[in-house]
């Protein structure tokens, strides 16, 4: 019998730790249970480096049957049930702004030609490929829109590129590209015409535009840069009009980022602190009433991305190591998060309103090094909520059931 005198959780977390040493300098496993939480992940992929894609960049066919991954080789296909992995794109080091349109099984993505950034769809199951239109400036990564008639995404005019310099920390680069003032502009490309619309020139650091997934209009982006200094989260309809800021700092250091929308385009959730790394809260505004909603997280389960399930039912994040901005002490998991003390009536006098999240860890991620952010996603289904993680050494795509195994 084990001594009293020894904290159950500390016998837990060295159990979990056996379990991934035991596998790190060997193939990782290709499903297990995680002693600590019970519930099933599964490695997905087989070849090491392949990677899901960012959180908010639709990677699912609309009946979810398949996950599009990046590998070294290009841009492949996952079938969810078999897990046979299909070579779609060739070429991985050109390749960018990688997105599955919305209902036609086209794959959407920019490539380096000797002739600059070019869009260019790809049927993932008959491979068809054909050349949209170039992409301006040092075009960013992009979105389709709902009906899959524009891509869009974000230039620089004066096609000035801002890399890191040798030494430079993230931080420094991000406020010397902020105070630049360069001049940039949204765009969108048609997708059957290749015709490029330009709008809302601004000298303000333009990104990470996103399509709303039912409005084929709507677009949000963010004003990029250290986070503390700017108002960062916007909406514009892609004719230019209806520029609207969704979230204004009321605090010194406050911090709003990694927005996206919910799955009914109703809502934009985002990460918020009150100030930046000492109150944390997933914070959600309805678009069309303005209402506003925020969830309050413990420290340790601060997520460097959330996301939200279809039905709108469940939310899900990443964790964060010692290094993040919560600094969690323990927080390097694969996180469900369930919504409690949700308000059910939007309140009257317009002010904001507040629940809870109750974390439930999905995922041991002790081993994991967070150089390489895990990116969740739900499946179309609900059940299974995709990852990526270097946790065995090189990264592979895998999956966490959401029910606990039996």
């Amino acid at each position: 019998m084990m001594s009293s005198s020894i904290p159950r959780a500390l016998i837990i977390s060295t159990l979990g730790f056996c379990f991934l040493k035991a596998f790190a300098a060997d193939t990782p496993p290709l499903e297990w249970i995680d002693p600590e939480t019970g519930h099933r992940i599964v490695r997905l992929s087989t070849e090491p480096d392949t990677e899901s894609l960012y959180f908010n960049q639709n990677a699912w066919t609309a009946g979810g049957d398949k996950l599009l991954i990046t590998s070294p080789e290009g841009i492949s296909t996952l079938d969810f049930k078999t897990h046979q992995t299909e070579l779609i794109v060739p070429g991985s080091k050109n390749l960018s702004g990688i997105v599955v349109g919305p209902k036609s099984r086209q794959i959407y993505y920019v490539r380096q030609t000797a002739d600059g950034l070019v869009a260019y769809a790809t049927q993932m199951d008959t491979r068809a490929t054909r050349e949209i239109g170039k992409v301006p400036g040092g075009g960013s990564l992009m979105t389709v829109n709902a009906d899959e008639t524009l891509l869009a995404g974000s230039f620089a005019e004066t096609n000035g590129l801002f890399a890191q310099e040798p030494g430079e920390k993230k931080g420094a680069m991000m406020l010397r590209r902020v105070e630049a003032h360069q001049s940039m502009a949204l765009f969108t490309l048609n997708i059957q015409t290749g015709e490029l619309k330009t709008f809302n020139h601004s000298t303000d650091w333009l990104n990470h535009v996103q399509f709303s997934p039912t409005d084929p209009s709507l677009l949000m982006f963010c004003h990029e840069g250290p986070w503390q200094m700017v108002d960062r989260i916007w909406t514009i309809h892609t004719d230019g009009t209806g520029l609207a800021k969704i979230h204004t700092r009321a605090m010194e250091n406050e911090i709003a980022g990694h927005e996206f929308f919910s799955a009914d385009g109703k809502w934009i959730w985002y990460d918020l602190q009150t100030p930046r790394g000492e109150d944390f809260w997933l914070a959600g505004c309805e678009i069309a009433t303005g209402r506003r909603l925020r969830y309050h997280l413990a420290r340790d389960d601060w997520s460097v991305h959330y996301n939200i399930s279809r039905d709108g039912s469940l939310f899900a994040g990443d964790g964060g190591d010692s290094n993040g901005v919560a600094h969690a002490t323990n927080g390097k998991w694969i996180y469900l998060f369930h919504p409690e003390n949700t308000p059910k009536k939007p309140n009257p006098d317009g002010l904001i309103q507040t629940g809870v999240f109750r974390a439930e860890p999905l995922v041991n991620l002790s081993k994991h090094h967070y150089h390489l952010e895990p990116n969740v996603n739900f499946s179309p289904d609900g059940k299974w909520i995709v990852f990526r993680s270097n946790m065995f050494g090189p990264a592979y795509v895998f999956a966490v059931e959401i029910a606990r195994a039996q």
